[in-house]
């Protein structure tokens, strides 16, 4: 994982300061997506998202309104934004639904602490943008087992049974 120690200063919020926000843990893992989609949103070259259970994410200031969009799987996502500045803070997507939250790193205050654990869908990256050395760099998706660490799939063990639960399965 990206970053070790505790969790103070895992704070962040919107550019005008009406939503602020506490992550209470590390995050799972960190994706850096070049995705054409995550290109379009985010109006650069890259999304960097850290994942993280929606329960260790502790509003301190206002709440993000959520917008529906389309996503390339055809299920959406929701982006939480500020009512204000209408920056994105993080997203929810289609299969682990309000679970997990897809945490804009850019919005950290110390965003410097979460470089991605991964690159992923590479195979649209620009081609301008080179990637450091030793982090892995997949052309699509991967496979979680093969990268996440051991604390972050017992973490995600965890969550897919409180989803299948809800989902009666």
């Amino acid at each position: 994982m990206s970053d070790t120690g505790s969790t103070a200063g895992f704070e962040g919020g919107c550019t005008c300061g009406r939503v602020r926000y506490r992550m209470t843990a590390l995050p799972l893992f960190v994706h850096g997506c070049h995705c054409r989609w995550c290109q379009r949103e985010t109006g650069s070259a890259l999304a960097i998202n850290a994942l993280i259970e929606s329960t260790h994410l502790e509003l301190q200031a206002a709440r993000p309104e959520p917008k529906v969009t389309p996503s390339e799987s055809g299920k959406g996502q929701r982006i939480l934004r500020c009512p204000d500045c209408r920056v994105a803070l993080w997203s929810h997507y289609a299969g682990a639904g309000e679970k997990v939250a897809f945490l804009r790193v850019g919005t950290l205050d110390d965003p410097d602490r979460f470089p991605p654990d991964i690159h992923i869908y590479t195979e649209s990256k620009q081609p301008w943008l080179p990637l450091p050395d030793g982090v892995p760099v997949m052309l699509q998706y991967y496979r979680r087992s093969a990268h996440w660490p051991p604390e972050s799939l017992e973490r995600w063990k965890t969550l897919r049974e409180e989803i299948n639960q809800e989902a009666g399965q």
